[in-house]
């Protein structure tokens, strides 16, 4: 029996045959969960995370709306953090979610803070 996590999991790992972060193009990784979600920049050739903003961070738990709106707070913060490091370029990984709801909200709050998928 395949579950839903299942089947997220052989997606996400398919996609990252594909894609990787490097030093000048990290990719921006994805986790949501049913409440919170929490995004990085990862630069795969080092195996470190860059940096990281999440929806239980102090400024954006603090404020009232619904997921999707904090979702899309959370990559605006991101798109900040990485303009602070320099970078414009990254790479997007939906981590084998569909790219709708809460994830589109990250990646669009992100292009609009001025990163460049």
């Amino acid at each position: 029996m395949v579950t839903k996590a299942l089947r997220r999991e052989k997606i996400r790992f398919r996609v990252r045959k594909k894609i990787s972060g490097t030093t000048g193009r990290p990719r921006l990784s994805v986790f949501r969960s049913n409440s919170d979600i929490y995004v990085q920049l990862i630069d795969d050739t080092t195996g470190k995370t860059v940096a990281s903003a999440s929806s239980r961070d102090k400024d954006i738990a603090a404020l009232k709306g619904t997921k999707v709106e904090k979702s899309k707070m959370v990559g605006a913060a991101i798109a900040r953090k990485a303009s602070d490091l320099g970078l414009q370029d990254v790479t997007f990984d939906r981590s084998g979610y569909l790219y709708h709801g809460r994830v589109k909200a990250v990646a669009d709050g992100a292009r609009e803070g001025g990163l460049k998928f």
